[in-house]
């Protein structure tokens, strides 16, 4: 998939203001400080179509970006450790929650983990609980040009043991590096076939 356009759309708290669902979704999301919005910056090719920050928890809205005038990359809050209130981590994750369960349109969720950590269990309730909704999901390790081969093989593997523990069948997993641009275009050819599939 080329990537000829890609527009901010709208930025809010409140999902029934999110655009009309008559255009595909791709939703992603991670704990805090994964490396969000450096990875969505990289699948776009724009330097700053997605705000980076080092404080955790910089992204607090539900963002939407057109892209190509065909589908959407919805940019999520993360759960987990971020330097904002008790009150406001709840705030997110009923957001969270009345985006997954009013988005007809939302053809997979993007679900980002550090490449550097062991399974977290954050991670793993995350993930399970969007199983039980019956939420299509992918994985995607962030980060890998930080550690060697082995240390990625080697976290791919716990990853996959933990969830074998209650997954019949394993997601689609990514293996990525917003900096060496790593993963970029098997993550655009799930998606371009994804949207063909629907069509």
């Amino acid at each position: 998939m080329d990537i000829r356009q890609a527009e901010f759309v709208v930025s809010n708290t409140d999902v029934s203001k999110c655009p009309q669902t008559d255009k595909p979704e791709f939703a992603f999301i991670g704990r805090s400080n994964v490396g969000k919005s450096s990875l969505i910056n990289m699948l776009t090719a724009r330097k700053d179509l997605a705000k980076t920050s080092s404080t955790p928890g910089k992204t607090q809205t539900i963002n939407h970006f057109f892209i190509n005038k065909a589908w959407y990359l919805v940019d999520l809050p993360g759960y987990g450790y971020a330097q904002v209130s008790k009150n406001s981590r709840e705030g997110w994750s009923h957001m969270i929650d009345q985006y997954f369960k009013n988005r007809d349109n939302l053809y997979c969720t993007f679900i980002l983990i550090d490449s550097r950590l062991e399974p977290q269990a954050s991670d793993i309730s995350f993930i399970n609980r969007l199983g039980k909704m019956g939420i299509p999901i992918a994985l995607v390790l962030t980060k890998t040009d930080k550690m060697k081969q082995s240390e990625q093989a080697k976290t791919r593997n716990q990853l996959e043991l933990e969830l074998l523990k209650t997954w019949e069948e394993l997601p689609p997993i990514f293996v990525t590096s917003a900096e060496k641009k790593t993963g970029r275009n098997p993550m655009l050819n799930f998606i371009e076939t994804a949207l063909n599939a629907k069509r």
